[in-house]
């Protein structure tokens, strides 16, 4: 009997506590910023503004998939997973492991990673509007800077909007797919 307060003060100090997440997530949003970023440099390096185009939507792309990822995992029942996992599906650990961590998984998918692709994505976006100028020869322009970034928010946040809605209504497919993917990394 005496073993048991033990236990549970072992599984305590084994619990990250609300200030070492924080000091993960910090680190892990300046590595995926440094990364992303870079990534987005050395694309956009002499690219046109058709090239600078496609990165700003892999970018709107990104944000919006990981939106889903994270709303989805917040909404998920984990019943059909336990199911799953004692049929032995693949990824059906990985899900129920992403269920079990909901508010951290949400927290990187939709804070961080969306975070750092609207950043990223605003950088593109400027980097467009200057080579649109310099195509067209057009003087510097308030009108299509503003134009533009309409367009890239109205993407962004409609894109966002009905990913929310299908990451509501369809959390159990997506969480399901999720573990999938990262199923393939635990073989």
């Amino acid at each position: 009997m005496s073993d048991i307060p033990n236990q549970k003060r072992r599984r305590a100090k084994e619990r990250p506590g609300p200030y070492r997440w924080a000091v993960q997530v910090f680190f892990l949003a300046i590595c995926l910023s440094a990364a992303l970023s870079l990534a987005s440099e050395v694309s956009l390096g002499g690219a046109g503004a058709a090239a600078a185009g496609l990165v700003l939507a892999v970018f709107i792309g990104l944000g919006i998939l990981f939106d889903i990822i994270g709303v989805a995992v917040t909404a998920a029942d984990p019943r059909p997973f336990h199911s799953m996992a004692a049929h032995k599906e693949p990824g059906a650990k990985e899900a129920l492991m992403l269920l079990r961590n909901a508010g951290r998984v949400s927290s990187v998918c939709n804070d961080v990673v969306g975070d750092i692709c609207g950043i990223v994505s605003g950088t593109t976006t400027a980097v467009i509007v200057v080579r649109l100028q310099a195509a067209f020869s057009l003087p510097e322009s308030v009108l299509l800077s503003v134009a533009v970034t309409a367009l890239v928010s109205g993407l962004t946040i409609g894109g966002k909007a009905l990913g929310k809605t299908v990451a509501l209504n369809k959390s159990t497919s997506v969480v399901y797919w999720v573990g999938r993917f990262l199923h393939l990394f635990h073989r």
